[in-house]
């Protein structure tokens, strides 16, 4: 369980073994079959981390490059095959363990914020490098 807001870095695509609540686990024990065994989000989640750790919300912010073989980095790696990268995950710790929900609608709106501006300085850049 999450005790700190966590910015998932990565998906993996392999290793997938327990069943899930439905009694599923699938029989490659992989996402995709034939996907890359990692793929990375375009969104620097060390950068987001930083960014909003330095605004001085109160809520601990960390970086993770394993979400776990279960239903969240299953989740995680098929969206970011099916984006090509563009896609993010993040684990939350429940509410009053240690943050309240103000707390943690705080740090998320800031996150998710930072990430949106990234995106749109990446989008920025690839934009002016066309034009030129």
């Amino acid at each position: 369980m999450a005790t700190t807001v966590t910015l998932e870095k990565c998906g993996r695509n392999h290793g997938y073994k327990g069943l899930d609540n439905s009694r599923f686990c699938p029989h490659s024990q992989c996402c995709i079959e034939g996907g890359p065994d990692c793929i990375d989000s375009v969104i620097d989640m060390e950068s987001v981390c930083k960014r909003v750790t330095a605004s001085g919300l109160g809520v601990a912010v960390s970086v993770s490059k394993d979400a776990g073989r279960y239903l969240c980095d299953f989740t995680y790696y098929t969206s970011l095959y099916l984006s090509h990268g563009h896609s993010a995950f993040v684990h939350v710790p429940p509410i009053e363990k240690p943050y309240s929900g103000v707390d943690l609608g705080r740090a998320l709106q800031a996150i998710i914020q930072e990430m949106l501006d990234m995106l749109d300085q990446t989008e920025e850049k690839i934009h002016c490098q066309r034009v030129h």
